[in-house]
């Protein structure tokens, strides 16, 4: 099974900064959507997350998993390598 990860991103966002980190430590490709001024994309993203607006928002296989917070929470319990089959 291939993995798909997605993350909605902006500028200077500190916290989008700190999930692409983790993403990168662990060598996980992903696909980054920077909506810092793509008022569609943002639109696509809040749909997407059940209305939520903040960036991040992560998606693994299509299922959105949340924010930065619930992004490294996941890569702590080893819930993230589950999601990702290996």
């Amino acid at each position: 099974m291939r993995n798909l990860v997605e993350i909605y991103t902006a500028d200077f966002c500190g916290y989008c900064d700190r999930a692409l980190q983790l993403l990168e430590s662990r060598d996980i490709k992903y696909t980054q959507y920077d909506i810092t001024l793509d008022r569609a994309g943002r639109q696509v993203m809040t749909k997407r997350a059940s209305g939520r607006t903040s960036v991040p928002q992560v998606f693994i296989n299509d299922t959105h998993i949340g924010g930065s917070d619930e992004l490294v929470e996941i890569a702590l319990n080893g819930r993230l390598n589950e999601l990702l089959g290996s």
